[in-house]
């Protein structure tokens, strides 16, 4: 989380307050993050797992977020930023045998491995894994996945529910999933089928009404999309009863792919040099 700023002061009551200025973020909510697209709740993924491999590492050594919630987070430009240190711990547990080496949730137990040095191993690093997948990975991963990246998701999702790697194991099988082929073909390379309608082309336009809602959708009240390229749009077109035309926006997600307005009619088309609008010929 961005400090800006911060000061001391004293009370009557509390002696050397601390009170800091940090960048606004928002509350996170998982029943509306569910209604995200997939993209958007991978990269928030993404931004906690980059998080929880920097708190394994961090200079003060291996933190652990003792009271890992949803509650404790935020999202700040599309990713995931944690708001309360206040129950951060850097203490590896002591131990004599493995048995003192217990992690208990609610839903199952691990015991982890005793140090010749009469540390728990990794039990900071561990804790912060599972809690990652019980509150966020087992939700936001595998809902609407692309098929060709379920592989790999399994993987993470397993591993960290199971409490059976690393992080930085987790770590890059996260950056596998954004620089290997099988993100290269599904993020930017999507196979499509060729489509039999045809589209009229008309450059510099846009249909400012006609929406119709789908989901996932990266606007509320239409349907926006992202897309490869114009191909992938006719085919998503196509697929929706509903869809006459479309409209390519200049506007890209976090992974350069295009967002489109899908629209239910072309009726009324206004004039705008930065969209360009495909309308469904018909017989």
């Amino acid at each position: 989380f961005q400090l800006y700023g911060y000061c001391y002061q004293d009370s009557n009551d509390i002696p050397d307050t601390l009170t800091t200025i940090t960048e606004l973020g928002s509350p996170l909510e998982m029943i509306q993050l569910l209604q995200t697209s997939w993209e958007d709740r991978f990269r928030i993924c993404l931004s906690l797992v980059r998080l929880l491999h920097y708190l394994a590492h961090s200079p003060l050594g291996s933190v652990t977020l003792l009271d890992f919630r949803p509650r404790q987070f935020v999202i700040v430009d599309g990713e995931l930023k944690v708001t309360d240190l206040d129950d951060a711990s850097i203490e590896e547990s002591s131990c004599i045998s493995n048995s003192d080496c217990f992690m208990e949730f609610p839903a199952r137990n691990f015991t982890l491995p005793c140090s010749v040095e009469g540390r728990c191993q990794n039990m900071n690093e561990k804790r912060n894994l599972y809690n990652a997948y019980r509150f966020f990975f087992t939700y936001l991963l595998p809902h609407s996945a692309p098929s060709s990246l379920r592989p790999l998701l399994d993987k993470i999702v397993n591993a960290t529910g199971n409490c059976n790697k690393h992080g930085d194991a987790i770590y890059f099988l996260f950056y596998e999933l954004t620089s290997g082929p099988s993100v290269s073909s599904e993020f930017t390379q999507k196979c499509v089928k060729s489509a039999n309608t045809k589209y009229r082309r008309v450059p510099e336009a846009f249909i400012p009404d006609e929406n119709y809602r789908c989901w996932p959708s990266y606007h509320h009240k239409g349907c926006l999309l992202s897309v490869f390229d114009i191909n992938e749009a006719i085919e998503i077109c196509d697929s929706y009863s509903q869809c006459k035309a479309f409209v390519l926006t200049n506007q890209t997600t976090w992974t350069g792919r295009q967002l489109v307005f899908f629209k239910m009619a072309s009726n009324h088309i206004m004039p705008d040099p930065d969209k360009i609008t495909y309308v469904k010929v018909t017989d």
